[in-house]
């Protein structure tokens, strides 16, 4: 789970309170200053993180100058991010964590090879390790983020929009553990914190029995092509009915005359429905290039993809029937091809042409009705 803190170092004055208060109640993980009488004001429940400048922040970089964890002279902040620009500052920071502070950060700016390098060194080994990249690239933070892969530590990159706070959390599939952000107002705490929530749900499949299959003449059919490989047991789930979809595989699993496309899910006839993320369905022909599918397993884990075309093209068309074991009818029309497949239980891959009366299917039946695609609850046949 990544966690955010929210920076007010160059907040307008007036909006620093609703700032403080939005993070709270998002229920982000700490506030960065430089002033250690504001962050002493800050509830316990928040992590106060202390960011010197200046005389400050040599000060911190001193031996005896680790504040105390206990006792009535207890630093009122959690943290100090101690600036490092050279090797020295480094390994002050190395000892300070191997004589026991459990919180030794360092607070470093990219800005060439050499503090790169020291952004990797800290990274490697101190429990916490906040990153600045001067340049838009994030080819030094995926330098870092697999510096510190195997390190216990916490890396956290300092952004400077909502749109690169989510490139970064993606970065190298991991991204860094924390985001620090300085919002212009409650808002983006807001809109912050909405982001680090998005994750997909695990979908409960079940086993559909076909009753019929029936050829339904011509049609247009949509290929999704998206921006990533599919695992062999992963696809979309598909369906003429908002209630019922059956899980369609991707093109990974070999065909004769033709190469594989683990990319793309021949998915079916343009008028069908795809379950999406946040329970939203679309219809196939609203899909385009930067839609997102839910890319779902044969065991029913899902994840966000990205569509990075649609191809539509008149096909003849098949048209399979089947239930659930509840009884909810179930409808898919698909190209009438033996190359088009779709999983059964145990990630069984099916090719449709071949499918009969009786055959399993994977498939998922959620209990919603559907308004422009969202869940409503409405009377609906």
């Amino acid at each position: 789970m990544k966690f955010a803190w929210i920076d007010i170092r160059s907040v307008a004055p007036a909006q620093v309170a609703a700032v403080v208060d939005a993070a709270i109640h998002a229920r982000l993980d700490g506030i960065v200053d430089s002033r250690t009488e504001i962050l002493a004001t800050l509830p316990p429940t928040m992590r106060k993180v202390l960011l010197p400048a200046g005389s400050d922040a040599r000060k911190h970089q001193e031996p005896d100058s680790t504040p105390a964890e206990d006792g009535p002279t207890a630093s009122p902040v959690d943290l100090v991010a101690v600036p490092v620009t050279d090797d020295a500052e480094l390994n002050g920071l190395r000892l300070k964590h191997l004589s026991g502070e459990k919180g030794a950060t360092a607070y470093v700016e990219v800005i060439d090879q050499y503090t790169l390098d020291l952004a990797c060194g800290a990274a490697s080994v101190l429990p916490y390790t906040v990153v600045n990249f001067r340049d838009p690239t994030k080819i030094p933070l995926e330098i870092v983020i697999a510096a510190a892969d195997r390190s216990e530590g916490q890396l956290v990159c300092e952004v400077t929009s909502l749109e690169e706070a989510e490139i970064v959390v993606g970065v190298l599939e991991k991204g860094s553990e924390g985001l620090m952000m300085a919002p212009t107002g409650a808002d983006d705490v807001f809109r912050l914190a909405e982001l680090l929530a998005i994750r997909t749900e695990p979908l409960d499949l079940t086993a559909l029995t076909v009753e019929s299959i029936e050829h339904s003449g011509m049609g247009d059919r949509v290929c999704v092509d998206t921006c990533t490989h599919f695992e062999k047991d992963e696809g979309i789930l598909v369906g003429s009915y908002a209630h019922g979809f059956v899980l369609c595989v991707s093109e990974t699993h070999p065909l004769p005359y033709m190469p594989t496309r683990p990319f793309r899910v021949n998915a079916g006839a343009l008028h069908s429905y795809t379950y999406g993320v946040d329970n939203r369905t679309n219809y196939l022909s609203e899909l385009h290039a930067g839609s997102t599918v839910l890319g779902v397993g044969a065991d029913g884990r899902t994840r966000r993809i990205a569509v990075g075309r649609v191809k539509l093209e008149s096909r003849p068309l098949l048209t399979i029937r089947a239930t659930s074991p509840d009884g909810i009818e179930v409808s898919l029309t698909v190209q009438d091809d033996w190359h088009v497949r779709v999983l059964g239980p145990g990630a069984t891959v099916l090719n449709v042409t071949e499918l009969k009366a009786g055959d399993q299917l994977l498939g998922y039946t959620p209990t919603d009705k559907r308004h422009v695609g969202w869940p409503v609850a409405e009377f609906c046949i």
